[in-house]
């Protein structure tokens, strides 16, 4: 185990932003929700563990109430946990935390391990390596999706750039907001805010399908040197008759194969999502949750 003598956790206005950004941008595991630019749109607040002097980092959201400060996940931030020389969940970090923190939710990444708590969940992340020829990938297709793909382009079917990308977030509000109320107006402001930053420096790029100049199948990309993030995808119910989802997600993959990038399609462990994603050859490269409780017995009551 490396030297764990001098883990701090400071408040995010007192870390370093670009030693930080560096450790996380080093470090095997990098993914963009990590990075301090991101941590500041999403989060209500956060603060960092910090392992000798920015050897290792971990980025903890979180929330206060009724005196208890706690850790969260904010919205659309799938993963975080630790990034550097040590990425090892063990009891000198979980300590640390929870000196700090008496209740709280932990994303931890792809690339850690877990050596001292039990409470972990496994949890589905489906991704593509996009370094194989498009044909290479292909083989990998279910054959249902082949059919679909044919079906589709037979549809007068278009995928596209959009520029507009600030509609592709408005488009999945419309479709997919009942099915994610613990996402609120404010989260999504503070989204659209920050993927409109991300446009202008092309760290966030919307792939569309159209029909008739109308769109009926989105996905809104975060990019970084290693992934693209489809961090949003959305398909009308016009688009669904016309297997436009099968149409987008295969143009996609077309494009960026044969790149050295990552199509990391962001879950899931809902049943229809992850078989929709699998039938594309996708992989699980899992994340996991730690979730802990150490309130008194007569909070625990009260806040499960």
């Amino acid at each position: 185990m490396d030297d764990m003598s001098n883990i701090s956790i400071i408040p995010s206005h007192e870390i370093d932003c670009k030693r930080w950004d560096e450790c996380i941008s080093q470090s095997s595991n990098d993914i963009i929700y990590a990075h301090s630019f991101y941590l500041n749109a999403m989060c209500d607040d956060w603060c960092g563990l910090i392992i000798n002097d920015y050897e290792t980092v971990l980025p903890i959201p979180f929330r206060k109430k009724l005196d208890i400060t706690y850790s969260y996940t904010p919205a659309f931030i799938q993963q975080l946990g630790l990034f550097g020389k040590e990425k090892t969940l063990n009891d000198a970090i979980i300590q640390s935390i929870k000196k700090y923190f008496r209740f709280g939710d932990i994303m931890l990444n792809f690339e850690n391990q877990i050596s001292a708590v039990q409470k972990i969940k496994s949890l589905t992340n489906l991704i593509i390596v996009l370094s194989d020829s498009y044909e290479s990938i292909q083989s990998h297709y279910k054959k249902d999706v082949l059919l679909n793909i044919k079906k589709s382009e037979k549809e007068n079917l278009v995928y596209t750039d959009s520029n507009d990308v600030e509609y592709v977030i408005q488009l999945y509000q419309l479709h997919y907001q009942s099915r994610t109320k613990h996402t609120t107006a404010k989260d999504y402001s503070n989204f659209t805010k920050l993927i409109l930053q991300l446009h202008q420096t092309n760290h966030c790029i919307a792939k569309a399908v159209e029909h008739n100049g109308i769109i009926v199948a989105a996905a809104l990309l975060l990019k970084d040197n290693k992934r693209i993030y489809n961090i949003m995808n959305v398909v009308t119910e016009e688009g669904r008759k016309k297997e436009a989802n099968y149409f987008l997600m295969n143009n996609i993959i077309q494009e960026f194969a044969g790149t050295e990038l990552i199509f990391d399609l962001e879950g899931s462990d809902l049943p229809g999502v992850k078989s929709f994603y699998q039938k594309f050859g996708a992989i699980n490269q899992p994340y996991f949750h730690w979730h802990f409780n150490d309130l008194p017995w007569y909070i625990k009551l009260v806040k499960k």
